[in-house]
């Protein structure tokens, strides 16, 4: 996945020129870099998956075939960073290990702490859930099943796939990305 210290928000148009340029742009190197497997850097061993056209257009066909591809996670999260909705992917992904969850002593612990992080009001990465989804939830987290989350994680996928997912579509990460591997096959 793209590391969060390689992303940094895109410079305001219009604005002065920022001193490490630009950010979108050195967002998508470093995703391209890693997601269309440059050489391993200097001292590692092992020979990096490379990412193919076909495998990036392909996400383009579903918006689960793209969070199941682990390059196409981390470009799907790099672009919700840049609308400064990532809290949609992150509460999905924490549902997804919630549901792996075996030990009936960290059920509890887990829900309620992906409570408190994304679904009470005024949480710090609140998600957008309407008032009966977040009820519903409060209720069930307060008796927690591997399934206490699903209704709430059901409205965060459809809102990501209406709006987010035809947005990052349109992007320049994924455009760029496009591109990069194309460029590599020529």
């Amino acid at each position: 996945m793209l590391p969060a210290s390689l992303w940094h928000p895109p410079p305001v148009r219009g604005g002065p020129p920022s001193p490490r340029g630009d950010r979108l742009g050195l967002c998508c190197q470093s995703l391209s870099d890693h997601a269309v497997g440059t050489d391993p850097p200097a001292g590692r061993t092992g020979q990096r998956q490379r990412l193919s056209t076909e495998e990036a257009t392909r996400w383009a066909d579903s918006f689960d075939v793209l969070l199941s591809h682990k390059y196409g996670l981390a470009a799907f999260r790099a672009f919700l960073k840049t609308e400064f909705s990532e809290e949609n992917l992150e509460f999905w992904l924490a549902c997804e290990d919630f549901k792996k969850t075996r030990s009936a002593a960290k059920l509890a612990a887990k829900a309620q702490r992906i409570f408190e992080e994304f679904i009470d009001v005024q949480a710090p990465r609140e998600v957008n859930i309407d008032f009966q989804t977040r009820e519903l939830t409060r209720r069930n987290v307060q008796e927690p099943s591997l399934s206490c989350f699903d209704q709430a994680q059901g409205k965060v996928h459809s809102l990501m796939e209406k709006d987010s997912y035809p947005r990052f579509l349109r992007s320049k990460i994924y455009t760029d990305l496009l591109s990069q591997t194309q460029r590599r096959l020529s």
